[in-house]
């Protein structure tokens, strides 16, 4: 049984890193535990470098947390402005024990309505601006915006999952990377 540590504790993200795993690897057994550790960037990412850079670290640090598995996985959320508007995405980062790969892979984006951008320019999070939108609690333990926006057509957990498995292609096809 092959281990796998999720540099979080937040059910969705778990949840999508057990189902992403799980479909790209059907007949192997994972063990899978997520675990608070920092991102060593801000709490709201505003860049795409600096998201991206915060789920590596949070990989780096699961690693240094937990060195008895065979992966490690960080997934950090961010916002950019783009042509004035901000969007919303995330990156996913997977290294491995054994190989010494990096698997990475950034999620669709999507662009914030101007209610939840204006309480993020004023300072709030995404997620806490979301929750103040939309009259939800902790949304971004549940569907997130992007759940809420489309109805769960689309939620956190369907887009990180997407997301884990895209990040796993250099694992599932070693002969080539």
């Amino acid at each position: 049984m092959k281990k796998v540590i999720i540099a979080s504790q937040n059910p969705v993200k778990i949840k999508a890193v057990e189902i992403g795993f799980e479909k790209m690897f059907p007949s192997e057994s994972f063990e899978f535990e997520g675990i608070s550790v920092s991102s060593d960037v801000s709490g709201q990412p505003t860049s795409d470098e600096e998201t991206k850079l915060g789920a590596s670290n949070r990989a780096d640090n699961a690693s240094k947390t937990i060195e008895e598995a065979d992966y490690w996985v960080g997934i950090e959320g961010g916002i950019e402005k783009l042509d004035g508007e901000t969007c919303s995405f995330s990156w996913i980062v997977i290294k491995s024990k054994n190989n010494g790969l990096t698997g990475k892979a950034k999620t669709g984006t999507f662009f914030l309505p101007t209610k939840i951008t204006e309480l993020i320019d004023a300072g709030k999070e995404l997620g806490e601006a979301s929750d103040i939108v939309f009259g939800e609690t902790n949304s971004r333990q549940k569907s997130g915006a992007i759940g809420i926006l489309t109805e769960d057509l689309i939620s956190r957990t369907k887009i990180y999952s997407d997301t884990v498995i895209l990040a796993l292609i250099p694992f599932k096809n070693l002969k080539l990377y």
